[in-house]
Order: structure tokens, then C-alpha cells, then sequence
């Protein structure tokens, strides 16, 4: 019954639409701009019911405003955020119901790349921003390494089918980034040659499970003594604390 389709937008952003095939009713995730959502949804004659945003950076929030004036629907924003155009302000222990696309969305607070970034968990799906990508995770511009290390976990602990849906096609640098971290990682390397057939066909790499996240990303393996051993020979010591590790490499991966 859904069908989740990802709009392409500025350099490398997805805006994400959630479409029930059966009511033609659509949600949309961070809409970046609002152009390319007009388009398609006047294309296929949609029916806008809900936007979700994920963090207040522009380029997740720069479409509400031409969407909301054609179409009144409610805006959920991270509650300890500033969003300019929200109606629904939301955070960790709210829930979302959708029953026109039969979905019951979860909150998650998961700070660290912003300081008030959600996301939104349903049975099958995350919508996680910019705080957790295929293959990585976001900059921390507003939050500290521990809170984006427990926000990480947070995420890792949703069952292992969960398709993770991100707001940037980043899955190629990542995946470089993680096999410079994890040289031996095979399956590191199995994935990257698959992500850039993918991106050669100019197909998107996005959603992958949690489960290969937890295979192939280092920022889901600060436990793993492979990923210990190379941030501790980049931080010239010996590191045994996971949230140091995952700092290390974060740092590490600012500069790469």
C-alpha cells in the first residue's frame, strides 16, 4: 500500500514522499525545496497530508513555505528547535498518526549533528536526517561527540530489517571513509563497488538496512577492536571508551 519515492534536490538532498497508492494521500520528509514536490505531486494529482522535518538546517526545511501556502497541512518539527512555519512541535515519546497512510510514527530525539534533531521510526523505516547516513553520519555543528554517539546507538538498537531513509546521497565517501578505517572489511568493500554500479546508473543507494549499517559503517562499530585499533592509532593512544573512539573517528573524518 505505500510506496516511498525520493525526490532529488539542490547538490545532493532527498526529500523523501511517502504515497498510500490506494488514497493517492502523501506525507513529505524534509522538503529542501519546494519546486520539485509541487511538480511531482501535481503530476500524479497527490494529496498532501503531513510534512516532517527532521532538523531546522535550511537545506531540510527551505520547501515548507511554498508548500504550506497551496496546501494546509501540518508541519511536525523537532520541539527544541526553532522551525519557522511549524505546527506540530514533537520529541521523543510523541507519536505520530497518520491513519490515511495506516502509519503510527515514533520520535526519536537524537542530538548531535543539530542540538534538537529528531527522527521518525515506524515499523519498517527511520527517517533519520542527517544524523545517521548510509555508511556514516552527520557533522556535529551543534552537539557534542557523546550525544551523537548515544544517538547512534539509539537508532542501532531498532530491529535489523529497519530500511534507513537519510537525507543526503553521501553512501560513496562514507563507505571510502569506512574502508579506510576498517581495511580488512570485505564487506566494506563488496558495498562500495555495489554503491558506485548504483550511482553510475544515477540510481539512488538510499534506503539500506540497519543491518548492513551495523556491518559496514564504523560509526555503528566503535565497539568492534578493528575500528578500536585504527582510532586509537590515530589519536597517538590507547582508546577503551566507545564514545572516544567514536569522536576519534569523527574528528578523523572531518579531515579525510
Amino acid at each position: 500500500m505505500l510506496e516511498i519515492i525520493p525526490l532529488t534536490a539542490l547538490k545532493d538532498n532527498y526529500i523523501w514522499i511517502l504515497i498510500n497508492k490506494i488514497n493517492q494521500c502523501v506525507a513529505i520528509v524534509d522538503p529542501s525545496e519546494h519546486e520539485p514536490v509541487l511538480k511531482y505531486i501535481e503530476s500524479r494529482n497527490l494529496n498532501p497530508i503531513a510534512i516532517l522535518i527532521t532538523h531546522h538546517h535550511w537545506d531540510h526545511v527551505g520547501g515548507i513555505a511554498g508548500l504550506t501556502k497551496k496546501y494546509n497541512v501540518p508541519v511536525y518539527t523537532p520541539e527544541k528547535e526553532f522551525v519557522e512555519g511549524s505546527t506540530n512541535p514533537v520529541c521523543e515519546g510523541d507519536v505520530i498518526s497518520l491513519p490515511k497512510l495506516g502509519l503510527e510514527i515514533n520520535i526519536l530525539d537524537v542530538p548531535g549533528h543539530t542540538s534538537g534533531a529528531i527522527a521518525y521510526y515506524t515499523e519498517k523505516m527511520v527517517f533519520s536526517g542527517d544524523t545517521l547516513f548510509t555508511g556514516g553520519c552527520g557533522r556535529l555543528f551543534e552537539g557534542s561527540p557523546t550525544q551523537m554517539y548515544s544517538s547512534l546507538s539509539k537508532i542501532k538498537k531498532l530491529p535489523t530489517k529497519t530500511l534507513i531513509y537519510c537525507g543526503h546521497e553521501y553512501t560513496i565517501p562514507n563507505l571510502q571513509f569506512a574502508a579506510a578505517v576498517e581495511i580488512d572489511n570485505k564487506t566494506i568493500q563488496r558495498r562500495l563497488d555495489l554503491a558506485q554500479k548504483t550511482r553510475d546508473k544515477n540510481q539512488p543507494t538510499v534506503p539500506a538496512t540497519l543491518e548492513i549499517e551495523k556491518q559496514t559503517n564504523p560509526f555503528l562499530r566503535c565497539n568492534e577492536q578493528s575500528v578500536i585499533n585504527s582510532a586509537s592509532i590515530r589519536a597517538g593512544r590507547a582508546l577503551d571508551n566507545p564514545a572516544e573512539v567514536f569522536a576519534t573517528i569523527r574528528n578523523w573524518k572531518d579531515s579525510f
